[in-house]
């Protein structure tokens, strides 16, 4: 298990950006690929977007795309989510999550395939 911790959430307009931080405690972050979802009010935990274990493969939802931008930086083990051209729709409260196995270079999208997770930052997005 490694220890999650977000920030940057808040409330912004319609058309701002937000950059989410998630750092991870465990010395061994570099070796495990990364994902954010995010959770409103009366629904089910959403995938948004995901990174492989060296960086060099992002994928995100439909509902993100060409809008939110997954990096990491292993040197300081830290993932990132850059959020542009929010939209009202946006708001939920925003998790990050670690693979389960090492070296996993699979296509991760479902909570199931995450084995630790942060608490969640609040993104609120005002029309």
């Amino acid at each position: 298990q490694v220890q999650l911790v977000e920030s940057g959430g808040g409330l912004v307009q319609a058309g701002g950006s937000l950059r989410l931080s998630c750092a991870a405690s465990r010395r061994t972050f570099s070796r495990y690929p990364m994902g954010w979802f995010r959770q409103a009010p009366g629904k089910e935990r959403e995938f948004v977007a995901a990174i492989s274990w060296s960086g060099g493969s992002t994928y995100d939802s439909d509902s993100v795309k060409g809008r939110f931008t997954i990096s990491r930086d292993n040197a300081k083990n830290t993932v990132y989510l850059q959020m542009n051209s929010l939209k009202p729709e946006d708001t939920a409260v925003y998790y990050c999550a670690a693979g389960r196995q090492a070296y996993d270079s699979s296509w991760l999208s479902r909570p199931a395939d995450f084995g630790s997770w942060g608490q969640g930052t609040q993104v609120t997005v005002s029309s």
